[in-house]
Parts: C-alpha cells; sequence; structure tokens
C-alpha cells in the first residue's frame, strides 16, 4: 500500500491493468508550469526531489515575474481591443457616451461568458463535476486562490483528451488577465 501512495505522489496513476505518468506527461507538465508562475499552487502536485525543488525555485524566481509582463500585455490587448472598437463605433454611428458604455459592458459580458460561465459546462462534461463546482473551480482558479479541492485532469476513473490541459492551461492565462482588467474597474469604482 505504501509504495502505491508513494506512486501516487509521483504522479503515476493506476488505469486498469497499466499505468501512466499522466500527471509528468507534457500537459501535465504544462499545467502544473501554469499553475507555478501564475502562483494558484492547488497544492496536488509538487517536486519530491531536491534537484526539482531546486529548479522549480529558479523556475518560479524568472517565471512569476515574465507571467505579471504577460498578464499586464494580455489584459492591455483587451483593453486596446475594447477601446477601439468604441471608437469605431462613436465614428460609424455618432455615439459619444454611448459606444464606451456599449463596448465596455460587451466586454465584461464575453469575458463572463468564455471565462466563467461556460467552463464549467466542459468542467461537468470531462471531469463530472456540477455546473456550480465547475463555475467555484472557475473562480478559484482565476483569482488565483487555488484551494486544490478541485483540479482538472486529477480522476484516475476518467480519461482526459490531450489538448484538455494545454487549453485549460490556456484559459487560466486568458482568463486571469481578463479578471485583473474586472477587478481593476472594481478598484476604480470603489476609488
Amino acid at each position: 500500500l505504501q509504495g502505491i501512495i508513494q506512486a501516487y505522489k509521483s504522479g503515476i496513476t493506476l488505469q486498469g491493468n497499466t499505468t501512466s505518468l499522466g500527471r509528468w506527461d507534457f500537459s501535465g507538465s504544462f499545467f502544473f508550469s501554469i499553475s507555478a508562475i501564475t502562483t494558484i499552487g492547488y497544492g496536488n502536485l509538487s517536486p519530491s526531489t531536491a534537484v526539482g525543488r531546486i529548479f522549480c525555485i529558479v523556475f518560479a524566481l524568472f517565471g512569476i515575474p515574465l507571467n505579471l509582463v504577460l498578464l499586464n500585455e494580455i489584459g492591455q490587448l483587451m483593453l486596446l481591443g475594447v477601446q477601439h472598437c468604441a471608437r469605431r463605433l462613436e465614428e460609424v454611428f455618432h455615439w459619444q457616451n454611448k459606444a464606451s458604455f456599449l463596448m465596455k459592458t460587451c466586454a465584461l459580458v464575453t469575458g463572463l461568458l468564455l471565462f466563467l460561465l461556460l467552463p464549467p459546462l466542459l468542467f461537468s462534461e470531462k471531469e463530472g463535476w456540477s455546473y456550480e463546482e465547475g463555475f467555484y473551480y472557475s473562480f478559484i482558479t482565476l483569482s488565483t486562490i487555488g484551494f486544490g479541492d478541485y483540479v482538472i485532469g486529477m480522476n484516475p476513473d476518467r480519461t482526459y483528451p490531450s489538448w484538455y490541459k494545454n487549453v485549460i492551461s490556456l484559459w487560466i492565462l486568458f482568463g486571469m488577465a481578463w479578471l485583473a482588467l474586472v477587478i481593476k474597474f472594481c478598484i476604480n469604482i470603489l476609488e
């Protein structure tokens, strides 16, 4: 039993009569890297050797600041896109304040759909979670709280497509940038 527990902690999962390095294959490693540099840290997977821990520290020291730069750039591109669309609406329809409000509302609704309301449907399908559990996971992940009570791709009774963790990793990056813009907007309102 101790051997099975140690193998599980090392990332080996049992699948019938075979084993899989599912947590440390390319998509699992990519997902781990994203959760490390975004500081989500679910706590379900961690390096188990001294060399792995040292590499993780060095990786995080460079990765976290680079990720913050990346998230800022993604957020700025999203904001520029909204502002560009608002200017185009102002030019075409000769709306002044209405175009900006309309575009901000559209950006908010689109972000809500892409990052908080639709992903739980995918999680319900792939993970077997309820919609509420998927919504909870979405917010806890994108806000970088990352309790670790829900983590994608960890159920040994399920088979996950190879693209799944990679797509979710990209969703995390873009979703964090969008949520940062929403939080910044809320801070501006509160100030």
